[in-house]
């Protein structure tokens, strides 16, 4: 797994996808307008650089960390990730349309994970072809100092679906 696409560039999704890019993936931030996603961006901006300023992140490592993030609004993007988190509002309807989308957008092996904390992760695989592929991936806030990601299996979410989201999880810190 290399490729992680993020939906949504809110305080979940901005978060999201700042410890997936310093966890070395190539991180691609996705919402629905550009000023969310620039939004999103200078959030991460000032996180890191208040990790270097504690120390805590070299300079150097905050740099490769922005370079391996870039921005969309195009969910089109999503097409050759190996595994993209939905971290949009908790709107059952809105979820599982953007998962018939992925579905069709994503190539065969991609995991689709979803930031959910109150939605079945069953009732959102079943909107796809691909339920053995779907599966919680359910962030603490704030993500880069909460270091807990709650996986959640749905009903048909296979073992290996399973196995590599808590290695890219554990990766993630």
């Amino acid at each position: 797994m290399q490729n992680i696409a993020v939906l949504g560039a809110g305080q979940m999704g901005n978060g999201i996808t700042q410890v997936a890019a310093a966890a070395g993936y190539n991180v691609t931030m996705i919402d629905i307008q550009k000023e969310y996603v620039d939004k999103g961006l200078a959030t991460i901006e000032r996180s890191l650089g208040k990790l270097v300023a504690k120390e805590r992140m070299s300079q150097e490592d905050a740099d490769a960390t922005l370079a391996r993030i870039s921005l969309s609004t195009d969910r089109a993007d999503c097409a050759d990730c190996d595994l993209v988190v939905e971290a949009v509002p908790e709107i059952v309807d809105l979820k599982t349309s953007i998962f018939a989308e992925l579905d069709s957008i994503c190539k065969p092996e991609t995991i689709l994970a979803s930031n959910t904390s109150s939605i079945s992760i069953s009732t959102i695989a079943d909107a796809t072809n691909r339920p053995d592929k779907v599966i919680g991936m359910h962030f603490m806030n704030p993500v880069p100092i909460m270091k807990l990601v709650e996986v959640i299996n749905g009903n048909k979410t296979s073992s290996e679906t399973n196995a590599a989201v808590i290695e890219a999880s554990e990766k993630m810190g």
